[in-house]
């Protein structure tokens, strides 16, 4: 049995239906629905077991013997809550008790870090796992700061005490922008991606961020966008290659524009493109991130070759492949 903790959200939902895809039929998920839709991101999957998140910890000691896996996707994502103390317990020390669940019962992990955790990028995106290189990250919010706690928290362990306080397989992965199918729950939070296309579908134009830095057009702010299911083949592959251990960044490894994400989003659509561009918010501008690009090497030095979606063609596939059909779930 696999247990993916957020697994009804975004990226869990759809690391569930690769895992059933790929025959392992046995999935627990740990999340909770709330009152929208979220439900239905899993609504086509054959699951053994929902886990309410109280209980997450007593089910995994109970079931140690048939779990094959955990995949730690579940936390507060949201860039924006203030409550500190909700985000500390729920990203951090969550996360610490089922490691340690992990490395005395010897199950594998594989867990969601973030590319929030480099903040501006003045350090660069490079992965590195030493103690000394991760203290000179500065996250800019306390989702960021979470999940850079908790992979501060690791390598400090591991340097303490060694592989003795690791599970058999570990992995971080820390994820850059990702758009895809089933993360139409997100609120405010959903991708630059899907923004654009409600809005477009609307009938209006799409809507960007007027550049507030000097040297930098209105819409060449860039990011790493990547496809969601690039996301879960990277999961598969380490799930396929147990001897493969550490902090991985994943995106593309190429920076793409706001402008040419919703050019794409237009063309997509069949549509000439029309963007509006309006000032970034004063509560997050100082905080509010020009560049972001995943270094890649490492993941690429540990073995996995699979090419990673463009966004042209990724934003094609979600759009017309999801978002114009009936159901845009997967």
């Amino acid at each position: 049995m696999y247990v993916v903790t957020g697994g009804a959200g975004f990226i869990g939902s759809n690391l569930v239906a690769a895992l059933e895809k790929s025959g392992r039929h046995k999935i627990a998920i740990c999340d909770r629905f709330g009152s929208d839709e979220k439900w239905r991101n899993v609504a086509k999957r054959a699951l053994t077991e929902i886990i309410a998140p109280e209980t997450l910890l007593t089910y995994l000691e109970d079931n140690a013997n048939r779990i094959e896996a955990i995949f730690h996707m579940g936390a507060i994502s949201a860039t924006t809550e203030t409550d500190v103390d909700l985000i500390i317990q729920n990203n951090f020390r969550l996360s610490c008790d089922i490691w340690k669940i992990c490395c005395i019962r010897k199950l594998p992990l594989i867990y969601a870090s973030s590319a929030a955790t480099y903040g501006d990028g003045s350090g660069g995106f490079a992965d590195d796992f030493n103690s000394d290189c991760l203290s000179k990250l500065k996250p800019l919010n306390a989702y960021g700061w979470s999940k850079h706690l908790f992979d501060r928290w690791i390598s400090s362990l591991l340097q303490d005490s060694g592989i003795s306080s690791a599970p058999p397989q570990w992995a971080g992965l820390k994820f850059f922008n990702v758009y895809g199918p089933n993360e139409y729950h997100k609120g405010t939070m959903i991708s630059v991606a899907l923004k654009n296309f409600l809005e477009i579908k609307a009938g209006g134009p799409a809507v960007l961020f007027r550049s507030h830095k000097p040297g930098i057009d209105h819409g060449n702010q860039m990011r790493d966008f990547i496809w969601v299911g690039d996301c879960v083949k990277v999961m598969l592959w380490l799930l396929n290659h147990s001897g493969t251990n550490g902090i991985f960044n994943l995106g593309t490894g190429k920076a793409q524009s706001f402008l040419e994400l919703a050019n794409a989003v237009f063309r997509a659509m069949g549509l000439k493109s029309e963007i509006r561009f309006v000032d970034t918010p004063t509560s997050i501008r100082d905080k509010y991130q020009y560049f972001t690009q995943a270094d890649m090497r490492k993941l690429r030095a540990a073995g996995y070759n699979e090419p990673f979606v463009d966004v042209k063609i990724g934003v094609q596939k979600y759009v017309q492949k999801f978002l114009l059909s009936e159901d845009p779930y997967r």
